[in-house]
């Protein structure tokens, strides 16, 4: 008798398969776009894979290649964690598919195992790519048995499954209690929050305990902290043991909690899979409700008015798309309260810096947080199997991704200000430069809202089964996140070494002419492939 998750699991993945759609497609212009991402992802694990090497190697130049099978589990646990906790809604729960599914003749535990399963194979390519990388490091200071290196393959199917059950189930858990309220998306995006931000409370707590430590040196370091991981997370010492010492005790430790847990925590997922979902896509009435006369808006600003109600209404977009906006508010309050010289000393560890030529870099280093994520990006694409009704209404492509340009603008320009003057009063910046810097700020928004917008109608993807294939996995994402990303760490440097020599105000205003050129050459080219679409 064939197992009915792995049944479920093989359709979805057959279904949502990027090589299956290539296969199948007639048309040419979408073969080559599902061939460029095929081939965009390859050069991505080629980088990963090149970076984890790097590291080995700097490892066994130190000496300290032991430590690279700890490191190794604890990269992937630490990745699987996070990515699973911020996957978990889109994928496990208020999925496009789940009155499909729960329709088929099988348990809600079923679908909802198979749900995970298709998240794990869908994220294992990265995990191997590291694990694999890592070996390779690993083997060339170590010169492992032959057997180590099928045994390290084998192990890397498992290191990831404990912490990505983990996050399943504190986001089962969130979703649990937020189910509980009548508006449940916003409950669960508040819990998500919570933990996120604890989560980087956390990274500083640890931070801080590694410099009381005084080690000298920074391997070192992470060496030890590994070495520490490794006693406060079985699992990472299991695997250790497992291929350094060819341990089958720790071999079998490592897989048999990992199925024992992944039972375990599914059977108590099931029985409460159904409820949370049902309270997901359900909206009660409210009582008060009272008809009052309708009023006519502009249609920009409906546009507008509709993706705020998306957003709000979506854990996954809330979470990529608003987290920028809150951290950098944190940052800001946090700046103007402890000072810019104290918060400076804290990122350069103490060294030597005078934090009045790092001024220029605040509108970056805001940009960093507020610009690396533009709603724009994937907002063209979250019409989905919808946009026949969006051309079906009196209302013109390019009236469309203006009100959606103009939701991004609403979205970042308020924080962006608001952390910009902060920065400035904290660091004393002059009155003539801080008025530069909000000109500046306002440009990178416009900036990255249209630019946004160009990769989002570019590549728009309008077949999807869930979210976060768009929101942190569509193509247009990649192509305007990583080039965005590495210029604006470039131009943070830039600006500080130009304005050793340069007046900082001279610096900013070419700057704004800059990013106001290619802000206007990118909103032409919106509206470009708005009369095309």
């Amino acid at each position: 008798m064939k197992n009915k998750t792995f049944d479920l699991l093989k359709t979805l993945l057959l279904s949502t398969s990027q090589i299956n759609a290539y296969k199948h497609a007639r048309d040419k212009k979408r073969r080559s776009k599902i061939m460029a991402g095929i081939i965009g992802n390859a050069v991505l694990y080629l980088l990963i894979m090149a970076y984890c090497v790097l590291m080995c190697i700097g490892y066994g130049k130190v000496g300290l290649i032991d430590s690279v099978p700890v490191m190794c589990s604890m990269l992937i646990s630490i990745l699987a964690f996070v990515f699973t906790f911020l996957k978990t809604n889109g994928y496990l729960f208020n999925f496009k598919e789940y009155d499909m599914l729960m329709s088929l003749p099988f348990e809600t535990r079923t679908v909802a195992s198979a749900k995970f399963m298709y998240m794990y194979v869908n994220s294992l390519s990265w995990y191997l790519s590291i694990s694999v990388a890592m070996l390779i490091g690993y083997a060339v200071y170590a010169k492992p048995a032959v057997i180590v290196y099928p045994l390290w393959l084998l192990l890397s199917f498992f290191i990831p499954l404990v912490p990505m059950v983990a996050a399943t189930f504190i986001g089962f858990l969130i979703a649990r209690v937020s189910a509980g309220f009548k508006k449940t998306h916003v409950a669960q995006t508040v819990f998500t929050f919570i933990l996120i931000l604890l989560c980087f409370g956390l990274r500083f707590f640890t931070e801080d305990t590694l410099k009381n430590d005084k080690l000298d040196e920074t391997m070192k370091v992470i060496s030890d902290t590994t070495d520490k991981a490794a006693g406060f997370y079985p699992p990472i010492e299991w695997f250790k043991n497992a291929v350094t010492e060819i341990s089958i005790s720790d071999t079998l430790l490592l897989i048999g909690p990992s199925i024992l847990l992944f039972s375990i925590v599914f059977f108590i997922v099931g029985r409460s899979y159904r409820k949370i979902n049902s309270a997901m896509r359900s909206h009660a009435a409210a009582k008060n409700y009272r008809m009052t006369v309708l009023k006519q808006h502009n249609p920009v600003w409906a546009v507008a008015f509709k993706e705020y109600k998306r957003m709000t209404g979506s854990t996954v977009y809330m979470t990529n798309g608003f987290f920028g906006e809150l951290l950098v508010t944190l940052l800001a309050i946090v700046t103007l309260v402890i000072g810019f010289d104290r918060m400076v000393a804290m990122v350069v560890q103490g060294a030597p810096v005078n934090p009045a030529i790092l001024q220029p870099a605040i509108p970056f280093v805001i940009f960093f947080f507020v610009g690396m994520v533009s709603t724009t990006v994937f907002s063209p694409s979250l019409e989905g199997k919808n946009y026949w009704i969006v051309q079906s209404l009196p209302l013109s492509k390019k009236t469309l991704y203006q009100g959606k340009m103009l939701f991004n603008l609403i979205l970042t320009v308020p924080f962006t200000l608001f952390a910009t003057i902060c920065m400035c009063v904290s660091s004393h910046t002059p009155l003539i430069n801080t008025i530069m810097y909000l000109l500046l700020g306002i440009v990178l928004c416009a900036y990255s809202t249209a630019w946004g917008c160009v990769c989002g109608v570019k590549h728009i993807k309008l077949e999807w089964e869930n979210e976060i294939e768009v929101i942190k996995q569509g193509v247009a994402t990649v192509i305007y996140l990583l080039p965005n990303m590495f210029v604006s760490m470039g131009l943070m440097v830039l600006v500080v070494v130009l304005g050793l020599h340069m007046s900082h105000v001279l610096i900013a205003a070419i700057l704004i002419g800059l990013y106001g050129l290619i802000a206007v050459l990118s909103y032409m080219r919106v509206m470009s492939l708005a009369e095309k679409r």
